[in-house]
């Protein structure tokens, strides 16, 4: 009998490219709103749409029909084969040549052969359109959309008294699972749930002793300790810094297009942001230091908070060319506007760059009202150090300099005396010379001026003025204007309001993902119209609610999440439940995932004892020769630039070139390939074969100390058997046999 995902990948074959086509997700809209269709629109649509004075070559591109139709050279586009596009040939002036003005920039051409390779997905109008163009996007149905509401705040179910008695979060899912006819799973065995919860606060595995004692430990606060112990680690600021690093685009630099420069200084807002979680910084503060923490008077490490912009996309053109000036600031601005917006709010307005947001109520002002934040914001290196040091520095320099020129006169002069008194007090001012500086890239004012509305998000054909204020549908018609400085210091208290629902909803909704590897809304940056529904919209609120209330403190909520019975059940299969709700969108059991590639490497080396846990510092370029944590590989911007970016893109490492709220997973023979033939791989054989023939004597209690330092469980007889056999050439096949077991899928998943 064909399993459910055979039929799936069956039915899916017969269904014509066309039709697939018509189902786009909501990343692949994202990226046209925000990349394609800007191009589109300022590139072709004088000639080749709808509103066009005069249609040339019958050729309409402002509809994905009318592209597949094509005009009279035939159709313009073959989805998912830029290849056979005319669009494609003819902005590359291969035979034709679009637009006759001249070449597109190869970053537009880039863009537009990756929507066509996608499968060029263009949106379908799926909500009413304005009803009189007084009201534009903001109309009354659009404003009712669920994420704009304000927490609602409902009491957790209790169907009997002993429910009444669970966690908040099972009363919730438990009422759920019911009202389907469902029961959850039954909870964990405890070498499972030690393991399950060191990965996901650590990303590292426990030892085989943690997982003994814990095992034999069956007082009531066991477990709750754990959390507690594994919450207040270093490591646990590397693990969850690393997830909020995908959201915040980190990298080192090295990109591509008008964007090639290095981040040197990248490092130190990592290194801010471990220690901040570390710190259980409350998570208002840590949004608005990253967005202002320069102008709150906080100290330099506030300040270098603000590398989350600084560390951008920041585009340059030194040709002089008006029109690639214009663009390099638009793209540069774009991605403020962008990073900000989806990271914080979970809303896409850099869709509105262009035009008004065509599903959610967001008009083109309110993406120049933000726009006009950043345009009063520009980049610095400043020192990582307090006011007092760098006057000391100052004035330490001055005073060198001032000896430095009276010993070079005394030299002219053949004054031998006064030259050695000179280059004494020379050795002794560098001796005694202040501790060193370091800089960091931050964010810093650059005006207080409102910005033009960009015509088609073209900054040459400005149109009116745009006040600096909040998104309308968030703040409402009377939302005041912000005139002082940059703004970003009342952006930064907008969007940590109370009376803001959508920042603590969407913090809490991505560290629901981090602990059972899907949210509550799937979509975790775009809670927008296009946008999943949350699958559980009672408790994403009171968890949201509850979250604000307990001081916007991660590690409570962390707390909250697994001490409920929900993060505590199996993984187990169950039949009768999978065919009611195979997605496990009820929350049945806990569903298994695989590591990423940074905690999947750190408990490789952590088995192998290889591992050096120091917390922070500088950038690894080639991390597959260190042991220092993944975290601090070097990471360039476009993925090809750096020794250690083909391994981290070979593992669904994403792109550092936006938000990157959840990571794909992919299964590919060079993934196994790297297993089986790597040096990297087979020095971690070795490696490990060492440690395992140090710490037991025969061979039978070698392999029982090997899966306990793997998978924190002893060998099933069959494992052991096949074990015996292999091993039975002697000494020189344990390399072997350790490199086939740290291959192991097992040591890939969290059950």
């Amino acid at each position: 009998m064909l399993r459910p995902s055979y039929i799936s990948a069956l039915l899916i074959a017969c269904v014509p490219a066309t039709a697939l086509a018509q189902m786009p997700t909501a990343e692949q809209l994202t990226f046209f709103e925000a990349k394609v269709r800007p191009i589109l629109s300022a590139r072709c649509y004088t000639c080749h749409s709808q509103s066009a004075k005069k249609l040339k070559g019958g050729l309409k591109l402002d509809g994905r029909e009318s592209i597949l139709k094509g005009g009279d050279n035939g159709p313009a586009l073959a989805p998912g084969k830029p290849a056979d596009s005319l669009l494609v040939k003819a902005i590359k002036y291969d035979g034709l040549e679009m637009p006759p003005s001249g070449r597109l920039p190869a970053d537009e051409v880039a863009v537009l052969v990756k929507w066509i390779e996608m499968g060029a997905p263009w949106p379908i109008q799926t909500v009413k359109p304005a009803v009189s163009p007084e009201v534009g996007v903001l109309t009354p149905e659009r404003l009712r959309h669920w994420a704009w509401q304000p927490l609602k705040v409902t009491e957790p179910p209790g169907m009997t008294e002993a429910d009444r008695k669970r966690s908040p979060i099972d009363r919730f899912v438990l009422a759920t699972l019911s009202a389907k006819g469902m029961k959850p799973n039954t909870p964990l065995d405890r070498r499972t749930l030690i393991r399950r919860a060191f990965l996901d606060l650590l990303g590292l595995p426990p030892s085989p002793e943690e997982v003994e004692a814990f095992e034999k430990d069956d007082s009531k606060d066991a477990y709750p300790k754990l959390i507690d112990k594994l919450l207040a680690s270093p490591h646990y600021g590397e693990r969850w810094g690393r997830h909020w690093l995908d959201v915040a685009r980190y990298s080192d630099g090295h990109g591509g297009f008008l964007d090639s420069a290095p981040l040197p200084l990248a490092w130190v807002y990592r290194d801010w942001v471990v220690k901040a979680l570390n710190d259980d910084m409350p998570f208002d503060k840590f949004v608005k230091y990253q967005i202002a923490g320069d102008l709150m008077d906080a100290g330099w490490e506030a300040a270098s908070a603000t590398g989350f912009l600084a560390i951008g996309p920041t585009y340059r053109d030194d040709g002089g060319d008006p029109e690639s000036i214009a663009k390099c600031k638009a793209e540069t601005l774009d991605d403020r506007v962008d990073t900000v917006t989806r990271g914080f709010l979970g809303l896409t307005v850099s869709c509105a760059r262009c035009h008004d947001h065509k599903f959610d109520p967001i008009p083109q002002a309110d993406y120049y009202s933000i726009a006009g934040v950043f345009n009063n914001t520009k980049n610095v290196d400043r020192p990582a150090t307090s006011p007092d040091l760098v006057k000391r520095h100052q004035e330490h320099k001055k005073t060198l300099d001032a000896a430095n020129a009276a010993l070079r006169d005394a030299t002219k002069a053949k004054d031998d005396g006064r030259r050695k008194e000179l280059e004494a007090e020379l050795a002794r001012l560098k001796a005694n010379a202040p501790p060193s500086l370091s800089n960091f890239h931050a964010a810093a004012d650059a005006g207080a001026a409102d910005m033009n509305l960009a015509i088609r998000g073209d900054l040459r054909k400005p149109g009116p003025i745009v006040p600096r204020r909040f998104l309308f549908a968030l703040a409402g018609p009377d939302r005041p204007s912000w005139t002082k400085g940059s703004g970003r210091l009342q952006l930064a208290e907008a969007i940590t309001s109370s009376t803001n629902p959508l920042t603590s909803r969407v913090i809490v909704n991505r560290v629901w993902q981090h602990h059972f590897g899907t949210a509550f809304v799937r979509t975790p940056d775009n809670f927008g119209l296009l946008g999943e529904r949350p699958s559980h919209p009672e408790l994403l609120d009171w968890l949201a609610a509850r979250f604000m209330a307990d001081g916007w403190s991660l590690k409570k909520l962390h707390r909250l999440i697994m001490l409920s019975d929900t993060y505590q059940m199996s993984s187990r299969f169950d039949t009768g439940n999978f065919q009611r709700d195979g997605d496990n969108r009820h929350l049945w059991r806990m569903s298994p995932r695989r590591l990423e590639v940074e905690a999947w490497r750190d408990s490789l080396l952590t088995v192998t004892g290889e591992l050096d846990r120091m917390v922070g510092g500088h950038p690894v370029k080639d991390i597959l020769t260190s042991p220092r944590r993944t975290l601090y590989a070097a990471i360039s911007r476009n993925g090809d630039k750096l020794p250690s970016d083909e391994f981290m893109r070979l593992f669904d490492f994403p792109s550092a070139r936006g938000v990157a709220s959840k990571r794909s997973v992919t299964t590919v023979p060079q993934q196994s390939l790297f297993l089986l033939n790597s040096p990297f791989m087979v020095a971690r054989g070795k490696a490990f074969a060492i440690r395992v023939t140090r710490e037991a004597r025969t061979t039978d209690e070698r392999i029982d100390r090997a899966y306990a330092l793997l998978y924190g469980r002893q060998p099933t007889a069959e494992e052991r058997q096949l074990a015996q056999t292999f091993l039975g050439a002697g000494d020189e096949a344990w390399p072997r046999y350790a490199q086939a077991l740290l291959s192991s899928y097992e040591l890939f998943q969290v059950r």
